[in-house]
């Protein structure tokens, strides 16, 4: 499991190195970088206590390189247990992009096409949210472990069913790479949940900003006035992948959007809110507030703090608990970078590796991946509803 592999010591604050990723897309500015995408900084003892757990390859197929070229992000053409097989987008300019910086020469039009390929053991999706579902029910139906962007399900509860049996079905490996779970404070708290520093968690927060001053690119214009809510992985994680617990109830509220490309007349969705805060009730019987917004400026990122019965966490722990755990992130692979969102990146790749390598499930299985997305579902539909109470459905895998 997670925690049976060797910590190190936390990275360094959040540096810019932006840049590394490749983030510049035609048609929009590339001077500033998109928030949350800063780069940890070069950690040298990052691997030093690092030790495998197998020395065999994973054949691993990559499926899309877009604004944000998440397909090359997350380091798997790094990992010494990973081959990349393949790799996959729409576009020929970004195909041929997404090969250059995976080191590979195969290359299929589509995921639909690369998943028949009988090489290919695991497939990341890093395609637009509205085909997340779709593209890892497939990757499942021909047999292969699956590893998704951000989040599960595009806000349809039936697509949440439909992926829960395809990951039941196939008996595969499902892991998303929710980057809030291996920020160093989330990953503390886990610990420290564990080790019985909190009891029973009272209260919660989770929180994420993120502003752009005009759309950002997006395949069909997915992102253009999507409802905050919709994307609720990055705060409702500072609840679930602290204790692993789930939301049952919702209240949820709407503000009204101050930016224009954000009204409902302007975007798809007929979405009229640019901020939502969501109060839930979760499956210890206590409460947490968690709060997305797209169009407030200024200070951004995702954080979050959880208050138990027998102590809270706010960038440090303070409790009850004298005998404290070790809450360092694991050591990395050598050649595999901590990368963006508070140096996740390899810690996600490296997770679903061993998770494979080690036939268990991942820290971040289906089941807390549509807990986390579902919950966030609703609540729209509560903020639709000026805030009624809604009942969450709840998942699991037996």
């Amino acid at each position: 499991m997670k925690n049976s592999k060797t910590r190190r010591s936390f990275l360094q604050s959040v540096g810019l190195g932006t840049a590394a990723l490749g983030l510049g897309t035609a048609g929009y500015a590339k001077d500033k970088p998109i928030q949350g995408f800063e780069e940890a900084p070069f950690d040298p003892n990052a691997s030093k206590e690092w030790k495998p757990v197998s020395n065999r390859k994973i054949r691993v197929g990559i499926a899309g390189y877009g604004y944000c070229r998440f397909g090359a992000a997350f380091s798997f053409q790094d990992h010494p247990n990973v081959e990349i097989a393949a790799v996959s987008d729409l576009l020929p300019d970004r195909r041929a992009g997404l090969a250059k910086a995976c080191r590979c020469e195969k290359t299929y039009p589509s995921l639909e096409e690369m998943v028949k390929d009988d090489r290919i053991e695991a497939v990341f999706v890093a395609t637009d949210a509205p085909s997340h579902a779709r593209h890892c029910i497939e990757v499942l139906k021909h047999g292969k472990h699956v590893a998704c962007a951000v989040p599960a399900v595009w806000g349809s509860l039936e697509e949440a069913d439909e992926l829960l049996d395809a990951v039941k079905t196939s008996g595969r490996k499902y892991m998303m790479f929710e980057t809030s779970y291996y920020r160093a404070e989330l990953y503390a708290m886990n610990q420290i949940f564990e080790a019985g520093g909190f009891g029973k968690l009272v209260y919660s927060e989770g929180e994420y900003y993120h502003y752009a001053a005009k759309p950002l690119p997006s395949y069909k214009g997915w992102r253009v006035g999507n409802p905050p809510q919709w994307y609720p992985t990055h705060s409702n994680a500072y609840y679930t992948g602290v204790g692993g617990g789930s939301f049952t109830e919702v209240s949820c509220m709407g503000m009204p959007s101050m930016t224009d490309f954000l009204q409902p007349a302007n975007n798809p969705y007929k979405n009229p809110f640019g901020t939502e805060v969501a109060m839930f009730r979760t499956s210890e019987g206590g409460m947490s507030r968690m709060t997305v917004s797209w169009d407030t400026p200024g200070d951004h990122g995702e954080r979050g703090r959880v208050r138990g019965q027998r102590g809270s966490f706010y960038e440090r722990y303070d409790g009850q608990e004298k005998n404290l755990p070790d809450t360092r992130r694991p050591a990395l692979p050598p050649g595999v970078n901590a990368g963006g969102h508070g140096g996740s990146h390899g810690q996600l790749t490296n997770e679903f590796v061993n998770a494979i390598l080690e036939d268990r499930q991942p820290w971040i299985d289906i089941v807390q991946s549509l807990n986390m997305t579902v919950s966030g579902v609703v609540a729209h539909l509560s903020a639709m509803r000026d805030g009624e109470l809604m009942k969450i459905p709840q998942y699991k895998l037996s």
